[in-house]
């Protein structure tokens, strides 16, 4: 995994997971916790944009695509999947991951950027919600940051995540900073870690955006809340890993590349001796599904990789998430998208699917 797996193969190996959830617990051999149903959706860049003519109302095209967005995600619980997207129904969500990009001028400053911000985190806000009962969308939220939203580490959505996490569902461990935080659905354990994981302290060149101490969140998270457990966990990020991964050269000047590459390859061996099931990140603008060995995007061995296109991006037609379902032994990701700003919306023909190991 990830691969593209046939209807046949989708329907055998969900038939036996559900007959083995469907008896009674005094007959199953392991008598373990209660068999994992879990599903989410995971989105990126949504990029909510203000009108710079009048920054005070959102642009009139942001606010279509987005408006419509919701709407998509609202509507698809209950709803039909087809058979090249691997058949079934999509089932109530847990929530919703977010993996950054919020809003679009966070990394601009001057004029009348400062009020485009608030109008664009105030729009996500009031569109996304953060309980499912208090915005539109109606599926929780877990959200991070991305470079454009604050690539300092400043700036009203850095605040409005730090605020919001305050109160967000479910969490059980947050920064010292307030800013990454962690939680569990069921036997699940998921990680946000916002713009890019670093940094290392032995490194001391600048870094382009400012990682915000979360590679030693990461470390400690997963040591306090993980351990020897074996328990399956889900990381989500901003800045994609394809085009960063590199050799670690600790001397080596600044480059400004967007993410350190010893600071990639110390995410990859902070998560290396843990049960990773999945990392998400947005960034790219275009879907993109591999396996990731700390030293190439390109491996066949590795950390499962699923880099979500954009969302609602006010400058283009077509956008897509991902809905994804996580069973005992089981990681299935479907990928649901529009060509025409959300008017409609279709299933991708194929599925990225595999076994995963699921311990209590």
């Amino acid at each position: 995994m990830p691969r593209i797996i046939s209807r046949r193969e989708f329907i055998a190996t969900t038939a036996a997971l559900t007959g083995a959830a469907a008896l009674p617990r005094a007959l199953r051999a392991d008598a373990g916790p209660a068999a994992t149903d879990l599903r989410f959706f995971v989105i990126g860049d949504t990029h909510y944009l203000a009108d710079k003519q009048s920054p005070g109302r959102l642009d009139a095209r942001s606010a279509d695509v987005t408006s419509k967005l919701i709407d998509t995600l609202n509507a698809l619980p209950g709803t039909n999947i087809p058979d090249a997207a691997g058949g079934g129904t999509v089932g109530t969500p847990s929530g919703l991951i977010h993996a950054g990009d919020l809003i679009d001028s966070g990394d601009k400053s001057g004029g009348p950027y400062a009020a485009m911000h608030h109008t664009e985190w105030n729009g996500y806000v009031s569109d996304f919600g953060l309980t499912g009962k208090d915005g539109k969308l109606k599926t929780p939220v877990y959200e991070i940051h991305g470079n454009h939203d604050g690539p300092s580490g400043k700036g009203v959505p850095i605040d409005g995540i730090i605020s919001r996490n305050k109160s967000r569902p479910g969490l059980t461990h947050i920064s010292a900073n307030g800013l990454h935080y962690s939680w569990d659905w069921g036997r699940v354990h998921f990680v946000c870690l916002g713009i890019v994981v670093g940094e290392v302290k032995s490194v001391t060149r600048r870094r382009r955006y400012n990682p915000l101490d979360s590679l030693d969140f990461l470390q400690d998270d997963l040591a306090s809340k993980v351990g020897s457990s074996g328990r399956p966990v889900i990381v989500t990020h901003h800045i994609d890993i394809a085009r960063n991964t590199g050799p670690c050269d600790p001397n080596a000047p600044f480059a400004n590349k967007e993410w350190d590459a010893c600071d990639v390859r110390a995410f990859y061996e902070a998560m290396k001796p843990f049960n990773v099931i999945a990392l998400f990140y947005g960034h790219t603008h275009v879907r993109n599904v591999f396996k990731w060995d700390g030293n190439s995007a390109k491996a066949t061995q590795g950390i499962d990789v699923f880099n979500v296109t954009k969302a609602s991006h006010f400058n283009s037609d077509t956008q897509g998430f991902f809905y994804v379902h996580v069973t005992d032994g089981k990681l299935a990701v479907r990928e649901y998208t529009t060509k025409n700003r959300w008017a409609t919306g279709s299933w991708t023909p194929q599925v990225w699917a595999g076994p995963i190991r699921m311990t209590a």
